[in-house]
């Protein structure tokens, strides 16, 4: 199947944009190439698209409103900075968008709007309201008050996210690299790009951080981690240079460019790719080879099968289940907190009225609550 068969029933697209795309070397806005993507996003809304764009360069645009010739550093500074080009950004992409014709609605998000499940419905019915309406979002972090997202590749991520959180057709990212190479091209000439992956393996992990390459932090790991995230969730994912915009309407055209990442053939439930993917994981559940043999055999999680608990959770939260080794085998809901665990924890379900005083569940993490590796 040729590239242009593979996406021409596409109608819902996130694009994402980074840093390096939206900005010169010295962090400030280039202003041209945000015009240039502008009218590619507007041109494909034409074309009947449904267009929602992940943007970075909320940092960039307020070092250009504040006049600072260097990226700030610490912490507030990089918090305070964004605060003012959140602002100036939103306001230059609702100027170039309106000169086409177009309307833009804003969405500020952080990690606690995934892996809240009420704050995440309401992220997704805003935006796809947005969407019947037209209008095209444009989503961000919430740089100014987030305190561990003010990193290189984590738009990466939150694009990933917004992907699942629309039921996206594609996720297109934008970067300074052509994709995916079979090594790191700038130490190694043999490398080559990779038209097309079929499955994220470790393999590919490999290749992504691979020891020498500057894509092993904030980079091309990061992208790596979104396309598990989009490809689990049925939507695959392309990875190509952003310094020429135009290639948009040259992949959407079916174009041969960048990493195309297929989705998995096996699709992940909505809840359990959130359980997965989009949560906290607030503690953790070690349990015995009993357990994992019965999890295994798609059963729900017992006390029995419970040796101990770690971290401070509460009843509906999500958590890691591991082995005695501390290797993560499941993710899932708890039904019980973790002081309600370490009473009941090697005990039988049919004792836990009269070790808790009530009985809630019979069982600690129900099947359909969790996820197995």
């Amino acid at each position: 199947m040729t590239r242009k068969d593979y996406l021409k029933d596409t109608k819902r697209l996130v694009v994402k944009v980074g840093t390096s795309t939206l900005t010169f070397e010295n962090g400030l806005l280039n202003l041209s190439r945000i015009d240039k993507l502008v009218r590619e996003l507007a041109n494909l809304h034409n074309k009947g698209y449904e267009v929602i764009l992940v943007t970075s360069g909320a940092i960039g645009a307020g070092m250009g409103s504040l006049g600072l010739k260097e990226r700030p550093k610490t912490l507030p500074d990089k918090q305070a900075v964004a605060s003012v080009g959140q602002v100036a950004l939103i306001h230059l992409y609702q100027k170039l968008f309106s000169e086409y014709g177009k309307q833009i609605g804003q969405l500020l998000l952080t990690k606690g709007d995934i892996s809240n499940r009420g704050r995440y419905l309401n992220a997704r019915n805003s935006c796809l309201r947005l969407i019947s309406m037209g209008i095209i979002p444009v989503i961000n972090e919430n740089d100014s008050v987030a305190v561990d997202e003010i990193k290189v590749g984590d738009n990466d991520t939150l694009s990933a996210f917004t992907s699942t959180l629309i039921d996206a057709d594609l996720l297109l990212i934008l970067s300074d690299i052509d994709g995916l190479y079979t090594g790191n091209p700038k130490t190694d000439p043999s490398a080559t790009l990779i038209n097309t992956v079929k499955k994220i393996d470790d393999h590919i992990k490999t290749i992504a951080t691979g020891a020498g390459s500057k894509f092993g932090t904030g980079g091309m790991a990061t992208k790596i981690s979104a396309g598990e995230i989009v490809t689990s969730a049925g939507i695959p994912m392309i990875i190509a240079k952003g310094f020429d915009p135009s290639i948009i309407g040259d992949i959407m055209d079916g174009q041969e460019i960048g990493t195309l990442f297929l989705e998995t053939k096996v699709k992940l439930k909505a809840r359990k790719h959130w359980i997965t993917y989009g949560t906290t994981k607030t503690g953790k559940i070690i349990i015995d080879n009993g357990a994992i043999t019965a999890l295994k055999n798609h059963h729900s999680l017992l006390s029995i099968g419970i040796i101990k608990c770690e971290g401070n959770f509460h009843r509906g939260e999500v958590v890691s289940i591991c082995d005695s080794n501390q290797n993560e085998i499941a993710v899932g809901i708890s039904n019980y907190s973790q002081v309600e665990v370490d009473l009941i924890k090697g005990k039988n379900s049919s004792d836990i009225s009269h070790i808790l005083g009530y009985k809630d569940y019979d069982e600690v993490i129900h099947m359909d609550n969790m996820f197995i590796f």
